[in-house]
């Protein structure tokens, strides 16, 4: 059987490990809230599934436009915003096509390309573990067709901001697509921070991506969205899996959206608890970029390994990222000490530069 070399020669994309039942999963970034009651009696009614699903999400999408401040056409819906990704990949680059991202950075990306049949281009983070804007600037060629943005960044945490972005959208030529990914932004405290709800008609090349996975913790029923031009998004519906936003996913976001308060609010006691685990870190020795999603990166490089068999030990599941690091969700409070106690016993041992 002849199959593609180049996709045949990628590592595919790993969920987080699963973990034993007295172990704390925090290996996947996942909402460690059960969901409201609201939703689940939303989700109940499964006499319907005989049926396809609404295709074009008319309620989600007029509600979000709403929220925009955009016409249902500059919405689109996916599974996950993981898919919508993978379709504006696929609309906008292929063959010889260049696709420009920082790195590290959300570790689909580089398999998302690579199908789409495009070249990445992988521009490091800087010291501190941020987007380096120009130098992805510097990175733009007559093959780049799209650029990814991450903010909060997949897995390092940090933020681009509304100044560093404006100035970097300023240089980027107007016929290169800038994906904004924003899977995390709900978690975001920082008001230096870049928001696409403030840009979603400032930029004519920009698609600002979404997802109900996280703060909203619907991550099992597979629903995001992308806000941006309408012919953009066309493209990106035509390159879609037809109905793979089912009726389910649509129902328990409207009902998400009718009581986000609630849901809002333990947002912000997760970033709350993930800004007392920084410090915490801090204290203990670790050099810890300022977090900003509902993870910290914890740069442990040729000690990944070992790291990973500390937290293991400790009744803890991480997310190791080789050979870089590894990242640690913040989930149940009574998840903390055994986190922090593991992190201390780590950092002892990590080894010394120079």
């Amino acid at each position: 059987m002849r199959l593609r070399p180049e996709v045949l020669a990628l590592v595919g994309y790993k969920q987080g490990k699963p973990a034993d039942t007295d172990a704390f999963k925090l290996s996947s970034n996942e909402n460690p809230f059960e969901p409201i009651p609201e939703v689940l009696k939303a989700i109940a009614d499964s006499s319907n599934v005989n049926r396809y699903p609404d295709a074009a999400g008319t309620q989600l999408r007029d509600r979000l436009a709403a929220r925009f401040g955009v016409t249902r056409d500059e919405v689109h819906l996916g599974a996950g915003s993981v898919s919508i990704l993978a379709q504006l990949i696929q609309a906008a680059a292929g063959a010889g096509d260049e696709v420009i991202y920082a790195w590290r950075s959300f570790e689909a990306y580089p398999g998302l390309v690579t199908v789409a049949g495009a070249t990445s281009v992988l521009v490091p983070t800087t010291a501190d573990a941020r987007h380096d804007l120009p130098a992805m600037l510097a990175a733009i060629t007559d093959r780049t067709r799209v650029i990814i943005v991450c903010s909060p960044n997949n897995p390092t945490s940090t933020i681009v901001t509304k100044d560093e972005f404006a100035t970097f959208m300023r240089e980027v030529p107007s016929d290169i697509l800038v994906i904004l990914d924003e899977a995390y932004i709900e978690f975001v405290t920082d008001e230096t921070a870049v928001d696409g709800r403030e840009l979603s008609r400032v930029y004519p090349n920009l698609v600002v991506a979404r997802t109900f996975s996280k703060a909203y913790g619907l991550a099992g029923l597979r629903i995001g969205y992308a806000v941006g031009p309408e012919y953009i998004l066309d493209a990106a519906r035509t390159a879609s899996i037809p109905l793979s936003v089912t009726d389910t996913a649509q129902r328990a976001a409207l009902v998400s959206l009718d009581h986000e308060k609630v849901l809002l609010e333990r947002v912000g006691r997760l970033s709350a608890l993930r800004d007392e685990v920084w410090t915490a870190l801090l204290e203990q020795g670790w050099d810890v970029p300022r977090p900003h999603g509902n993870f910290v990166w914890l740069a442990t490089g040729q000690a990944t390994e070992r790291a990973v068999e500390v937290f293991a030990a400790a009744g803890v599941v991480v997310r190791p990222l080789y050979p870089e690091g590894i990242r640690v969700s913040i989930g149940e409070s009574h998840s903390v000490e055994k986190l922090l106690k593991a992190a201390a016993e780590v950092v002892r041992t990590l080894p010394t530069e120079g």
